[in-house]
This record gives structure tokens, C-alpha cells and sequence, in this order.
């Protein structure tokens, strides 16, 4: 069967690998000029497994107001005479429901070690390397009723097989020397041996070439999809345009949606909603000048809201939420919140004044769940709103999208769409 894939971002990347691993011939389109320059281009870097529980959880709403109007607030609601930002901000707090967190904690925390088990196994097959990093991650927690609050979350995870301990301070500096330098007050912290880190636009380009030597995959980069062309209840083709203002129509057996935060927009011609709003993310790519100095396990400072991973020769801290419409502008403010916090950690061996700052749009759902599965077209399927999450779950969703347009059943317990 052909099947076109839109995106090529690391979850259109997945996508279109496990499409054509099942047999189908594959097109990936995208309106960029290469792979993984949206929001794959410079994310935190975990495979954060461990990270499953959602934004949308019974103490975001009192957070969310206390941070009101604090430009450096870790999640930011910047108010707009936007309809979709409301109703995407009165669905989250629908979602923070206790018995909602819990379930959608749960549909994450599947498909999540299904999909590290798959990354581990094509990283093998097919050699990939990416700076990746197979040290575990470290939760710290500042603050003491959170961190009481996490251990009672973490009880409930491990029933679902993950593996995750808790630590003593003595511990952390076992775990990553370079925590001994540290000013921040760590009253208590986590580690998941079996998380990973790695650069999600190394991997996704790499992933590309494999795509192209193994399956012949056609990528066709600069190219917009415009729209749908179809009846009532299958798509038979996607019109185009290419950036020097060429149109056409690409026709396919089945299509893939693989576009992030545009999907609404794209889908929305053809009758079809999705719950996704983007939320603004902020990263700085940090050189490291003395290795012995840096931490090579991935941190997670669940106070500060930053994600702290090596890549190679640089620190990529990543953090703060912004919920800002499409805006893309960097925040010097927001990335010097970012800055600081990491420099209380690893004050030394890190070269904070070259520093590459980057923003970028997290496809968000209110419940933090990615949509994934079908539509009321039958040949027109999704893998989109992964959020904070599209690196860890992109190779357990793209191979769950690739049974579902083959008509298999996915392997991983998911609610599918």
C-alpha cells in the first residue's frame, strides 16, 4: 500500500519507518527544508519514561494561578483573545481529575516502555548514534510535600513495571559525581536506571539516511499541504506547494498526520477538530570545558522544571512552558530563569556565556496523551500531541500507527483514537 506521511519530525521520521518495516511504500512530505527542525530540533533529549505523569494532574490548577503573571513561572499562561486557548485550558482542568490523571498516567507509562524497548532495538539493528546516553535519569525535588507526593505517584507506576528507586543524598553523588558542587537544597530524589538521553535531531536525521538506504522512502522537503481532496468518508489526495509557488496533488492508498502543533489547522478544512494547542518550550545548548565537571546522567530538577542532558560536548538544559498561541520568539528572560537554575547545580566546567538559545511548540492535548489511531476518513490517520514526550514516545507510536493503517492490532494496551 502507499501511504504519505506528513511531517518528519522525529514522530513522522517513526512513522514512516515502521510503515515501510510493514511493507508499505512510503513518501514522507514537509514544509521544511530538512527533517527535524520543528520541535524535534532541539528538545530536552530524555527518554523520560519515568516522566509519565501529566501536566494535567490534581496540582496544576492552584500552580497554574499562583504563577500567574510571574514572567519566570515554570508554566505560563499568557491570556489571548483566543477561543482555542480557552477551551484548551478549560479541558485541562477537566483533565486534573483524579481518576483522569491516573488513567492517562497510565496510557503514557505503556506506550512509553513500549517505546524504549523499540528504540533500543532499532538503535541495535540499525547502529544509530546520536550522543546517546544510557545512564539512567535523576529526579531531584526541593521541596518536601512534593516530594512526598511524587513517592506516592511512583508506587503507583511501579505496579505497571516501572523501574525507578528512591535515593539518599549520599546516593546522588554516587549516581552523578558532578551533583557535589551543587548549591540547590535536594531534600529527597528518584532515579530511573532505565531511562536514556540522547539528541532527538541527530537521531531523526539518521533515521532518515537508514529510511532512505534500507526502504527507499521518498522525502520531499520545502513543500506545503494546502489541503484534502475527498468524499465524505476517504481522502484521495493531498494538494501541495512547493516554496517556489509550484502546485500540485499527491495521491496515496493512506496518509499520516505527523505535524505537531499545525494539525488543527490542517485538519480543520475537512471537518475534523483535535484538542492540541502549542505550548511554547525554551532550550539552551550549553559547551562543556571540563567534562569531569558537567553530569553525564540525565537530571531532571522537578522544582525548577528543567531538563538537564549531555550531549556529547554540550549541556542541553531545556525548560518552562508558555502557553502563547504560535509565537515563537526566544525570552531572554525566560531563558536566563533557565540559566541560572542549572548554574546552582554545575556552577563550574560549563560555558553558560555561549550558550544557543532555541524555542519551540510542543503539541499539547489537555491530558498530555498523544492522539493516535484513525478517523471518521477511513484512509486518514494521526500521530500527533505528544507534547513534552514526542522523543520518548515516538518509536512505540509510530510502530502502533503502522499495525493500525496495515489493519493489525498494536502490541502496546493504549487508548487509540
Amino acid at each position: 500500500m502507499r501511504v504519505i506521511v506528513v511531517g518528519s519530525g522525529v514522530v513522522g521520521m517513526t512513522s514512516a519507518w515502521f510503515l515501510a518495516e510493514r511493507g508499505h511504500e512510503v513518501e514522507v512530505i514537509d514544509q521544511g527544508s530538512g527533517s527535524a527542525l520543528g520541535a524535534s530540533y532541539a528538545n530536552g533529549g530524555q527518554i523520560s519514561v519515568s516522566q509519565a505523569e501529566p501536566w494535567s494532574n490534581p496540582g496544576a490548577p492552584i500552580k497554574v494561578l499562583k504563577w500567574l503573571g510571574r514572567e519566570d513561572a515554570p508554566l505560563l499562561f499568557r491570556l489571548r483573545a483566543d477561543l482555542r486557548q480557552w477551551s484548551w485550558g478549560l479541558r485541562f482542568l477537566m483533565e486534573c481529575l483524579p481518576t483522569r490523571t491516573h488513567d492517562n498516567m497510565l496510557n503514557i507509562l505503556r506506550m512509553g516502555l513500549f517505546s524504549r524497548r523499540l528504540l533500543q532495538e532499532l538503535r541495535d539493528s540499525e547502529r544509530l548514534q546520536y550522543n546517546q546516553v544510557t545512564k539512567g535519569i535523576l529526579q531531584i525535588h526541593t521541596d518536601e510535600a512534593e516530594f512526598e507526593a511524587a513517592n506516592v505517584r511512583l508506587a503507583s507506576q511501579l505496579e505497571y513495571g516501572l523501574d525507578m528507586s528512591i535515593c539518599s543524598r549520599d546516593d546522588l553523588t554516587r549516581i552523578e559525581p558532578a551533583l557535589a558542587q551543587s548549591s540547590v537544597p535536594v531534600v529527597g530524589a528518584t532515579y530511573a536506571a532505565d531511562d536514556e538521553s540522547g539528541d532527538a535531531h541527530v537521531f531523526t536525521r539518521q533515521l532518515e539516511e537508514a529510511c532512505k538506504r534500507k526502504h527507499k522512502i521518498n522525502f520531499v522537503y520545502d513543500t506545503k499541504v494546502l489541503g484534502f481532496l475527498g468524499s465524505n468518508d476517504s481522502i484521495q489526495g493531498v494538494r501541495v506547494e512547493t516554496k517556489d509557488g509550484m502546485s500540485a496533488v499527491k495521491n496515496s492508498d493512506a496518509y499520516v498526520i505527523a505535524t505537531g502543533s499545525a494539525t488543527d489547522a490542517l485538519l480543520r478544512p475537512i471537518g475534523l477538530r483535535t484538542s492540541i494547542y502549542p505550548v511554547k518550550g525554551y532550550s539552551l545548548t550549553i559547551p562543556v570545558i571540563d567534562p569531569s565537571l558537567a553530569p553525564e546522567v540525565c537530571i531532571t530538577d522537578e522544582n525548577g522544571k528543567v531538563a538537564i542532558s549531555r550531549l556529547g560536548d554540550f549541556l542541553r538544559v531545556a525548560g518552562t512552558a508558555e502557553v502563547n498561541g504560535y509565537d515563537l520568539s526566544v525570552n531572554d528572560s525566560r531563558c536566563e530563569g533557565i540559566s541560572n537554575r542549572v548554574k546552582q547545580l554545575f556552577p563550574r566546567g560549563i560555558d553558560y556565556e555561549n550558550a544557543r538559545k532555541w524555542a519551540g511548540l510542543r503539541p499539547m492535548t489537555p491530558s498530555s496523551v498523544p492522539i493516535i489511531g484513525g478517523t471518521r476518513y477511513a484512509n486518514l490517520f494521526l500521530n500527533t500531541g505528544h507534547g513534552t514526550l514526542g522523543w520518548t514516545l515516538s518509536c512505540g507510536s509510530g510502530a502502533a500507527i503502522a499495525d493500525i493503517v496495515s489493519g493489525k492490532k498494536p502490541e502496546v494496551d493504549f487508548s487509540f483514537t
